[in-house]
C-alpha cells in the first residue's frame, strides 16, 4: 500500500492507520503509514483547535508603535492564513511572513510558575518597502469581561502557533 501523505509504498502493517488528510483534500479518513498518521493527527488538532480561534477572532485595544493612544479592533487570521487583519476605525493587513516577533504579556505569575493568564500581546513586523520593524500592543479590555476569555483563547493559540510550531513556519512560506 502507498501512504497517502508520503507516497511511500508499506506493508499492510506498517500503512494501516486511516486518517483525515484535508491539506491534501482528503476529507475522508485514509490510509497512512505510522510516522505520517502521526504528522497528519497533529496537523488536524492544531487546524481544529488553535487555526479556527485565530480565524474567528477577538477584540484588543490595539496601539501602534510609540503612540499612546489604543484604538479598539477586531483582530483575527485570514481566511487564507496568510494575513492578521486589524478591523477598527483603522484596518490594518499584515502579512504573517513579515512577522518577527510575537511576545505573550501575562499577569499572575507565581514563583510555582502556575497561574499565569495572558492579557496582551506585542507583534514587531516590517512594512513591506521598509527594513525598520514596527511594533503594535494587544490589551485584552478590562470592561469586556464577557470577551475576556475569547481574548485570551486567541492570545494562547498566537502563542501556541509562535512558539515554534511546524504550522507557523509552513504559514510564513
Amino acid at each position: 500500500h502507498h501512504c497517502r501523505r508520503c507516497g511511500k509504498c508499506f506493508c499492510d502493517k506498517c500503512c494501516s492507520k486511516k486518517v483525515p488528510l484535508p491539506r491534501m483534500c482528503f476529507v475522508d479518513p485514509v490510509r497512512q503509514c505510522a510516522e505520517c498518521a502521526l504528522i497528519s493527527q497533529k496537523e488536524t488538532e492544531f487546524y481544529d483547535k488553535q487555526l479556527k480561534v485565530l480565524m474567528n477572532g477577538a477584540t484588543f485595544f490595539v496601539t501602534l508603535g510609540t503612540s499612546d493612544k489604543p484604538e479598539l479592533m477586531v483582530c483575527r487570521l485570514s481566511n487564507n492564513q496568510r494575513y492578521l487583519i486589524l478591523d477598527g476605525d483603522s484596518h490594518y493587513e499584515i502579512e504573517i511572513i513579515q512577522i518577527s516577533t510575537v511576545q505573550i504579556l501575562t499577569e499572575g505569575f507565581t514563583p510555582g510558575g502556575g497561574n499565569t493568564r495572558a492579557i496582551g500581546m506585542i507583534l514587531q513586523y516590517k512594512v513591506p518597502g521598509s527594513e525598520e520593524l514596527t511594533q503594535m500592543k494587544f490589551t485584552a479590555g478590562e470592561d469586556f469581561s464577557s470577551n475576556k476569555k475569547l481574548s485570551a483563547s486567541w492570545l494562547a493559540a498566537m502563542h501556541k502557533v509562535s512558539k515554534g510550531s511546524r504550522m507557523y513556519r509552513k504559514l510564513k512560506k
